[in-house]
């Protein structure tokens, strides 16, 4: 099975950690509880934004080749991978 490729989510990524060390930072200077919190709350949204993106990707690629394959096996695995990650959550 091929991998879909999660590159363009460095973007993502790469602002998630600008903001988480802004948050370090906002610590560090001992600013205001709500302020901190509003920002964390902003790194919790996007980083379910990036696993949105992830999720869509995995779905369109790695599932509907699971699906299109004649394996059996394959499609009761990708189906189990689903529900695990969502059991987790």
């Amino acid at each position: 099975m091929s991998h879909p490729d999660h590159s363009a989510t460095t973007k993502r990524l790469n602002r998630i950690e600008g903001q988480i060390s802004g948050i370090k930072r906002m610590i560090e200077e001992r600013r205001y509880c709500t302020d901190i919190i509003a920002q964390t709350r902003a790194v919790t949204a996007a980083v379910k934004a990036l696993e949105a993106e992830i999720l869509k990707s995995h779905l369109e690629h790695c599932v509907t080749e699971a699906f299109s394959s004649n394996d059996e096996n394959a499609r009761r695995e990708s189906i189990a991978e689903v529900m695990t990650l969502f059991k987790k959550s």
